[in-house]
């Protein structure tokens, strides 16, 4: 699907004209850090429906920037949050790239773990601690900061770049995926650029050509009609809370492999060039281990930690509730139990297939006296890119300049579900460049974002726009 392009190329910009342009973003870093922090401070927790003014606040905040920089706005309203939709002009002959990023942030709590406040943007010891610096506002600002430096600049940019901001992805983008194929030709562009994932490690930037997938559900386990004395009915009828320890662990042998019949159908192996690149990397487990506060690693057998993070199915436990919750005893059987559980799934893998071989292996697996129901919450593929394009060359020479290294190419075991969207409904190259690092807390406590990497991605951004004009026009 080809966006229109009715203006004359400029051309990319000459190594002089560029320098300078890098040279004024490193004499503005307090004007960008800034603006930033300003973002920062607006609470827009899309999951809070309390919160529905400082969500708009927060859309309004990145909409009046863009258009202030002169590019043509449109806010889009949905049936929940809106999204931001902005483009420059359109450049003859020239690739299209659309930058997508997400105003809005997860809950703070628990707050008592906060050393700063999740909303009061605080810089210690070289990095920004706010709910929001790393996912996604401060990764997806240094794009917007970048075009913006362009055109102040007064560059002409040597190719279109469109953004698509929402305001819901912390919430699954339900809308933005149900909207998606009626806003395909607003959209329509060559590449993708998405900035909300993470470095392979500090000082080692990666360019990303894989995500896994998702699929949450939560289980509920019923057994009698109210709580009962465990003294009175204990030993004569089954307790939910036992029955569902019993289903959740026949889901994972003591190996780490996930016992679904079906579940491995559809995963693609890792290539030998795949193992060999990622097992050059320099990771240690016992740093990673160390780094996540546990004495040992587990995961499936026969697989290195990268491989299980970035290229293995998975499953989790995400919560558990049952019985008494307060201070002190109570001696009872919970009349009922309920998991939070999910599934990282690898390309190929379907999420509704999952569903289905799930309920299968629960009905197998239930122990007598109870029922049991399996709610849906949400679901994604996992998605892979191609990493042999004049896209991923001119990331890899715009990271480099700009941050001193060579980037590794990796896959990433985190889910961004609106990505294989993308791919399927505006049939685009995709880049995922993260400029953050893997210990900066996202979605808990303490988030942050080191200032140094904040300004590299402004900088890695603003040289990207001109290696794509070279390398693709």
């Amino acid at each position: 699907m080809s966006p229109s392009r009715e203006n004359a190329a400029t051309g990319p910009l000459d190594d002089a004209s560029l320098d300078q342009l890098i040279e004024s973003l490193d004499s503005d870093r307090k004007a960008l850090l800034d603006d930033l922090m300003e973002w920062l401070r607006i609470p827009s927790i899309s999951s809070d429906s309390r919160r529905l003014g400082e969500v708009r606040a927060a859309c309004d905040w990145v909409s009046g920037k863009l258009q202030r920089a002169g590019l043509s706005v449109e806010t889009i309203a949905t049936a929940g949050h809106p999204m931001v939709v902005a483009q420059t002009a359109p450049v003859e002959g020239a690739p299209v790239v659309l930058v997508y990023g997400h105003y809005d942030v997860q809950p703070a709590e628990p707050l008592e773990d906060w050393i700063s406040g999740p909303f009061e943007p605080t810089v210690r010891e070289g990095n920004l601690f706010a709910r929001g610096a790393t996912d996604d506002k401060g990764q997806v600002l240094t794009h917007i900061q970048s075009v913006c430096r362009w055109l102040s600049a007064g560059h002409a940019l040597p190719l279109q770049i469109k953004f698509l901001i929402e305001g819901e992805e912390e919430v699954g983008s339900e809308n933005l995926e149900r909207m998606l194929p009626d806003l395909a030709d607003k959209l329509a562009c060559d590449c993708v650029v998405i900035s909300d994932s993470s470095q392979y490690a500090d000082g080692q930037p990666a360019i990303t050509y894989g995500l896994r997938g998702i699929a949450t559900y939560e289980l509920t386990v019923d057994g009698p009609g109210q709580d009962l004395h465990s003294g009175s009915f204990g030993g004569a009828v089954m307790n939910p809370a036992i029955a569902l320890c019993k289903m959740l662990s026949s889901m994972v042998d003591e190996n780490g492999v996930i016992q679904i019949p079906g579940y491995y159908d559809r995963v693609q192996p890792l290539t030998d060039q795949e193992r060999r690149q990622w097992r050059e990397l320099p990771q240690s487990d016992a740093a990673f281990a160390e780094s996540v506060g546990v004495k040992q690693l587990f995961g499936e057998q026969g697989y290195t930690t990268d491989e299980r993070r970035w290229a293995r199915p998975t499953f989790d436990i995400n919560g558990l509730t049952s019985g008494h919750q307060g201070e002190g005893v109570k001696t009872i059987i919970p009349a009922k139990a309920s998991a939070k559980i999910s599934f990282r799934l690898v390309a190929d893998q379907d999420p509704k297939e999952l569903t289905g071989q799930l309920n299968d292996h629960f009905s197998a697996n239930t122990p007598p006296g109870v029922t049991w129901e399996l709610e849906t919450d949400h679901g994604a593929p996992g998605m892979l890119a191609n990493i042999d394009t004049p896209f991923a060359k001119a990331a890899e020479l715009a990271i480099d300049a700009a941050f001193g290294t060579k980037p590794v190419f990796i896959r990433e075991g985190g889910s961004i579900p609106i990505v294989t969207r993308f791919q399927e409904a505006l049939g685009c190259d995709c880049l995922l460049l993260g400029w953050g690092l893997s210990d900066d807390n996202t979605h808990s406590p303490n988030e942050k974002f080191r200032v140094q990497d904040y300004h590299r991605g402004i900088q890695a951004s603003a040289r990207l726009w001109n290696e794509i004009a070279k390398q693709v026009g």
